[in-house]
């Protein structure tokens, strides 16, 4: 009996002690209760002003779903977008975006939600690190989120090209085409060093074909001139290195004369152990490669890093 009663003593004073220390409570009364659309605007400006992007998006969404027809309602949606961007939640910025297209395709800023879109697609392509070590991002697959982004962009200049974030997008695509062009030609590169001529033409010609403004075709040509030479196809070769010849006269790999120097080194040969077993990843025979971004490929200028809030 005496021990049921001090269990019983003991559980009370736990239940107390809890309350007291507010773990007992069924839940907290939120800060915006009883709030108007008013007061959820002005509160958002507030925590957009002092970069507080948990806060605003949390206070974003209650303004929508309170008063999803009032008068802030479209200009919610809008700024949810640029918080989610800033959160670095791509993939719910993209979303809303999307969302606001689809809804409001006549809005007077809807060229914004297309070029959030954009952004939130070119910043996701960046890894974490990208943010502090220099790396070569060409060298990294770039996969859907380049060609979304360069996508996304491409839509906002056909359907506004007097918007005013038409100019950064369009130096956005600049570098997302020439992110993807190089790319093809790292891609072709390792294709040397695997033996896969075909699939290194193949490439080459990629480039050529599809990012014909790039800084990478003429080194698309020379990845062309080299593979087909390797396969004995000597006329598609002598195509490709006469275009090289014609259009880049300074290229490395020509002669004084105008003529490509064709490696013939790599070819055939019986391939090491270690070469085979890492499937050409470590191989004694050095295969051409072709970059020549040094020569080609300028500095880009007039990309800014920061966008505003609507």
């Amino acid at each position: 009996m005496r021990f049921l009663a001090l269990l019983l003593l003991s559980a009370s004073l736990l239940l107390t002690g809890c309350a007291w220390m507010g773990f007992g409570d069924d839940e907290e009364t939120p800060e915006t209760q009883g709030y108007t659309e008013k007061d959820f605007f002005n509160q958002i400006q507030k925590d957009m002003e002092a970069e507080n992007w948990l806060s605003a998006s949390q206070n974003l969404e209650a303004l929508e779903a309170q008063f999803p027809f009032g008068d802030y309602a479209e200009q919610a949606q809008l700024e949810l977008i640029y918080v989610y961007y800033k959160m670095q939640d791509h993939q719910a910025a993209i979303a809303a975006a999307d969302r606001f297209i689809r809804l409001h395709p006549q809005h007077p800023n809807v060229d914004y939600a297309y070029y959030l879109k954009g952004l939130a697609y070119y910043s996701q392509n960046r890894g974490f690190f990208d943010n502090f070590l220099p790396r070569d991002e060409t060298k990294r697959d770039p996969g859907d989120t380049a060609r979304n982004s360069f996508a996304a962009f491409s839509e906002l200049l056909n359907k506004f090209p007097e918007s005013s974030y038409t100019p950064d997008a369009r130096q956005r695509m600049i570098h997302l085409r020439n992110l993807l062009a190089r790319q093809e030609i790292h891609v072709a590169n390792y294709y040397f060093v695997r033996g896969a001529y075909l699939a290194a033409a193949n490439r080459g010609r990629y480039v050529i074909e599809n990012f014909q403004q790039s800084p990478a075709v003429p080194d698309g040509l020379a990845v062309m001139a080299q593979a087909y030479h390797l396969l004995g196809m000597q006329d598609l070769s002598n195509d490709a290195a006469q275009l090289l010849a014609a259009n880049y006269p300074e290229y490395p790999a020509l002669d004084e004369n105008g003529q490509f120097r064709y490696r013939t080194d790599i070819s055939g040969g019986e391939r090491s152990w270690l070469s085979r077993i890492s499937f050409g990843l470590y191989d004694n025979r050095k295969a051409p490669g072709y970059d020549t971004r040094h020569i080609y490929n300028p500095a880009y200028q007039g990309m800014t890093e920061e966008v505003e809030a609507p």
